[in-house]
């Protein structure tokens, strides 16, 4: 019996180039020790700058995508900005992950919902990690507000480096063979893991590996916790090679949270 082919949705910034990329790339791997295989699909709403007032409007774009995707009767469907999320409230990526659910079943091809943000935290909490530090591209007040996000979900920011890139295609092509030096500088030695990207935009997964190497210790980035959340969104089990302990198999059938499963239709 042929190995079943899931398609995986993406709602992405016009501007964003990694998720595409990235999530293709964990996936790929996994279909190198698991049966089951993947199909990409996007749909893209219009930000070329990380500013409060682009990311609003381009939040208010997310229901046509999720419409467009359901059009094409993806299994899952991923939120790709994380900031987006956050910049809209305190635990918004529930509002959000429900309200884009509702629009699938109400297209009548009905698919759980990730957000990156929702899958920041949860993909924490599933490590267990109540502290951490983390690297972002943002602006200092957007980086102030995912940590403000993170504490508010029960996750402690011990330290952080926003690295201040205001163009997201710059951001796409921040180098990330730097960030696990950029890692090791932050006041790390009380956190239970290291976001190495805390933003779908900027390149982490190449890095990953080194950076828990180099730190000792879980390091996750949004791509990284999307695509556990996604897998168990499937219910198939979370794990990847070449993508850090999260995925690694020991949190392979870890349960999903009960704010990240699909509203009732």
């Amino acid at each position: 019996m042929p190995a079943r082919t899931y398609r995986i949705g993406q709602i992405v910034p016009s501007s964003n180039v990694t998720m595409e990329t990235e999530v293709p790339a964990i996936l790929r791997a996994r279909e190198t020790i698991a049966p089951e295989r993947f199909t990409f699909h996007s749909s893209r709403m219009r930000m070329t700058h990380v500013t409060p007032e682009q990311l609003k409007a381009m939040d208010a774009d997310s229901d046509r995508c999720a419409v467009e995707l359901s059009d094409a009767a993806v299994d899952v469907l991923g939120y790709a900005c994380l900031v987006a999320i956050m910049s809209m409230g305190h635990g918004y990526h529930r509002v959000s992950q429900q309200r884009l659910h509702r629009r699938t079943v109400e297209n009548g091809a009905p698919a759980p919902v990730v957000t990156s943000a929702g899958a920041l935290v949860n993909g924490l909490h599933t490590l267990g990690a109540k502290k951490v530090a983390l690297v972002a591209p943002y602006l200092r007040p957007l980086t102030r507000t995912v940590v403000d996000y993170l504490t508010n979900e029960g996750i402690t920011v011990l330290d952080y480096e926003a690295l201040e890139i205001p163009n997201n295609l710059d951001v796409a092509a921040h180098d990330p063979a730097r960030l696990p030096g950029i890692a090791k500088r932050l006041d790390h030695a009380d956190a239970d893991a290291v976001v190495l990207s805390a933003c779908v935009q900027m390149p982490s997964l190449a890095a990953i590996d080194e950076a828990e190497q180099q730190l000792g210790k879980p390091v996750v980035s949004a791509a990284v916790c999307t695509v556990h959340q996604m897998l168990r969104s499937l219910d198939l089990p979370a794990l990847a090679p070449g993508a850090g302990h999260l995925l690694s198999g020991a949190y392979a059938e870890a349960p999903l949270r009960a704010d990240t499963a699909p509203a009732a239709g």
